[in-house]
């Protein structure tokens, strides 16, 4: 190899393999700082494409889940009321039992009819108070709700609504009702009768439903954390080997330093052969 002053092919070759080294030593960095082997497109486009398909579906079940959340809770109040007003029921039967005793007196029997009376008005107040968030699934004010059930927003999961008003098809006893009589005091226990019966089927879907939203919530959950898990297989750096791997390039980066230090001192050879 000749020496010349114009060309230092040791120093072009020591410099190139520093700034190779440099290049890989800030690689090794970024994704130490960030804890990702791709963290952009630049780094493996199809691979990152994937990752981003995969966070998207991650965001979207998140919605999902909310909405999987509201339900439940919409449902757990409707479940609560309807729980209390068949308590109410159930202590209302032994009013009208009572009522249909022909030997009581007239007091008597007053004070059981305002004891009727006001059960039936807790029973309204309950269902007026069974509301969350705008959504009363108790007082017929809506046949049913759907909320979103896959990432797409093309599947759906109903709850239903079980209309438990006074003088409905579930809760036949109407407002109105009374037990001033014996006669209508039979009338009311049969009513009522039914009612009790009817009241705990629609209260029976209503856990149904309850559960199915609650088991698909867990599924949703679970999608989402092997989703999670997924991106980071696809992504997530192996941070021990990346350790190692600095610590080599922080070695190399000094050697090349040297290296290209040496070869930089390569022409002063020259100045000795003109001595």
């Amino acid at each position: 190899m000749s020496l010349s002053v114009h060309t230092n092919d040791a120093a072009l070759i020591a410099l190139q393999n520093l700034n190779n080294t440099t290049q890989q030593l800030q690689t090794a960095q970024n994704v130490i700082s960030t804890g990702l082997a791709i963290s952009s497109a630049k780094d493996n486009a199809a691979v990152w494409a994937i990752a981003q398909g995969q966070r998207a579906d991650i965001g979207s079940l998140g919605a999902v889940q909310s909405s999987l959340n509201r339900a439940t809770s919409i449902a757990d109040v409707a479940s609560t009321a309807g729980a209390s007003i068949s308590d109410l029921l159930v202590q209302m039967k032994a009013n009208v039992t009572a009522a249909m005793d022909p030997s009581i007196d007239t007091a008597s029997r007053t004070a059981i009819n305002s004891a009727f009376k006001s059960e039936l008005g807790q029973i309204t107040q309950i269902i007026q108070n069974a509301n969350f968030d705008g959504a009363n699934m108790l007082d017929g004010s809506i046949s049913q709700i759907k909320f979103i059930a896959n990432a797409n927003a093309t599947g759906f999961i109903t709850l239903s609504s079980q209309d438990l008003s006074l003088g409905g098809s579930i809760i036949s006893v109407p407002s109105t009702a009374s037990l001033t009589t014996v006669t209508l005091s039979t009338a009311v226990l049969a009513q009522l009768t039914s009612s009790i019966t009817k009241t705990n089927e629609a209260l029976g879907n209503l856990g149904s439903q309850s559960k199915a939203i609650a088991n698909h919530n867990t599924f949703v959950q679970q999608l989402t954390d092997q989703l999670t898990n997924g991106v980071g297989n696809l992504v997530d750096a192996d941070l021990a080997k990346e350790s190692a791997q600095l610590q080599a390039l922080q070695v190399q980066q000094q050697l090349g330093t040297q290296a290209l230090s040496i070869a930089n001192q390569a022409p002063q050879v020259i100045l000795s052969l003109f001595k």
